[in-house]
């Protein structure tokens, strides 16, 4: 199993100009790992991080979107999954931290924890192209290649908790956040 911070430093390799939406975990590491204008992080909404990321997808079809989600947070809206495929967004690449556990609400389980097929589920609800990832080494070889394909792709990285980074509420909800967000996609529009 990777660590997540792992994984994302694999991925900040191969971040350029992308907008990155990031839920929970992963956005307090991204935000540390890979600081961008472009990223918007998904907090205090569970399960929404897909859906906003649709909307920026949509919006801006000539830029390409991530989504660095969590499996207790994609649980919460799993019909998200049926709509980006149905909206088909080739600009829309949907990352699972799969790590088995409500971690932002203390780590409870999630339902079917170890049995679900995050990567099956997105699969027959219409993602054309459907990977899954334990191994760094191998995540790393191929994340390249996979960023070049045309969306919507979903990638579910099985993951344990790494490093631990700050968790600063009032950076992640302050004014000049936003601001300074919405002035980088004024700039792209």
């Amino acid at each position: 199993m990777m660590k997540r911070d792992e994984c994302l430093k694999v991925l900040a390799q191969y971040h350029t100009d992308q907008i990155v939406v990031a839920a929970y975990q992963a956005a307090q590491e991204w935000l540390v790992i890979k600081p961008n204008a472009l990223n918007y992080t998904a907090i205090g909404a569970m399960g929404q991080a897909s859906s906003h990321a649709l909307g920026f997808a949509v919006g801006l079809p000539n830029k390409r979107v991530l989504v660095l989600d969590g499996d207790g947070s994609l649980l919460m809206n799993l019909g998200s999954l049926v709509t980006i495929a149905n909206e088909a967004p080739k600009n829309f690449i949907h990352f699972l931290c799969e790590n088995g556990s409500y971690e932002a609400n203390g780590g409870h389980p999630i339902p079917g924890a170890g049995v679900v097929s995050f990567a099956d589920i997105a699969k027959a609800a219409g993602y054309p192209r459907t990977y899954e990832f334990s191994d760094l080494e191998v995540f790393e070889s191929e994340i390249g290649r996979i960023l070049q394909e045309e969306g919507p792709i979903f990638v579910d990285l099985k993951v344990q908790q790494g490093e631990r980074y700050p968790v600063d509420y009032d950076n992640l909800h302050s004014a000049e956040r936003r601001r300074a967000f919405k002035e980088a996609l004024d700039a792209i529009r």
